[in-house]
């Protein structure tokens, strides 16, 4: 096991404050960040799916963010793909890989075999996607993955139609279910020594900070981002299923007013988060770190201070 690449990861929910503790750390240990978020890797949805600023990133090195174009499907094993030549890369350049997101499913793709990623039909994803564009097919593709995997229901809420279509599809080409598949790969070694860190906060504290996000979003210009990414609706797929685009969108067209889109853009980000933790919280390779009333630099000292035992 120790002759593997050790392999840092923070985790946790949106808005927990991964960038900077995963900067912080970085800056301890002379590494570098690969992002494992999937709505980071889209190019012009920055503000959407907060992107750091390069301010943020304090002058350290990311990877994997903004790079995609939003017309094409990204999988989960594209992104092992990548995600492993930039590890490789900043290994061989004697430097630190930290993994820093919110995506469960993106670090089980690097941490574990996801043997399901490799299993894809276009033409049947094209199919489930076109269903989801109503709120009535929402529904109904939802209700049929409930109908097969009701713990992959139970995780993804029907507007992730990304997801759920893709879990409908993996049970279809392969018999078994998304969740089986899961556990089937956590029995499975990985290629890294992963040490995985999860950012805790209180509920209500973790909410309060969601509300946040949202208001520095709408401060920095996420209206006129969804305003420009409206003008290709089409060309922007995975735009829609972002948190934000389909409330601020509606707010746009003038079917309600803006403050009502931001109270739901608030509502479906702290709903996310609570999907996030719960995923996290079964996962019992995550150490959990307090992070009320602390700075990144502080818990990243302590995750340093871990990482030199392992």
């Amino acid at each position: 096991m120790n002759d593997k690449p050790l392999l840092p990861v923070i985790a946790g929910p949106t808005a927990t404050g991964k960038t900077a503790c995963a900067v912080a750390l970085c800056r301890l240990t002379g590494g570098e960040v690969v992002s494992a978020d999937s709505m980071q890797v889209y190019r012009g949805m920055e503000l959407l799916s907060a992107v750091p600023t390069p301010e943020e990133r304090g002058g350290v090195p990311h990877h994997l963010m903004s790079f995609v174009d939003p017309a094409r499907r990204y999988t989960a094993d594209a992104y092992r793909e990548d995600a492993k030549r930039c590890i490789s890369e900043i290994i061989a350049r004697g430097r630190l890989p930290v993994l820093c997101g919110g995506t469960g499913l993106y670090i089980n793709a690097v941490t574990r075999p996801m043997s399901f990623s490799e299993q894809s039909d276009e033409a049947m994803h094209a199919e489930l996607m076109a269903m989801g564009r109503t709120p009535e097919g929402r529904r109904r593709l939802h209700g049929m993955l409930e109908a097969i995997d009701p713990d992959s229901a139970a995780r993804l809420h029907e507007n992730d139609v990304r997801r759920v279509a893709r879990a409908i599809e993996i049970y279809r080409l392969t018999g078994l279910t998304q969740t089986e598949q899961i556990r089937r790969d956590r029995a499975c070694p990985g290629d890294y020594r992963e040490v995985i860190f999860g950012l805790d906060w209180p509920r209500e504290a973790l909410y309060r900070r969601c509300d946040q996000r949202v208001d520095e979003m709408l401060a920095h210009g996420l209206v006129d981002e969804v305003s420009r990414l409206m003008v290709d609706e089409q060309g922007h797929p995975t735009a829609m299923q972002a948190i934000g685009y389909k409330e601020i969108a509606a707010a746009l067209r003038g079917e309600v007013p803006l403050e009502k889109a931001v109270h739901w853009m608030k509502q479906a980000t702290r709903n996310f988060a609570k999907r996030q933790l719960t995923w996290f919280r079964h996962d019992d390779r995550v150490i959990w770190v307090a992070a009320e009333g602390r700075c990144a630099e502080e818990i990243a000292g302590e995750i340093a201070k871990k990482l030199q035992t392992e």
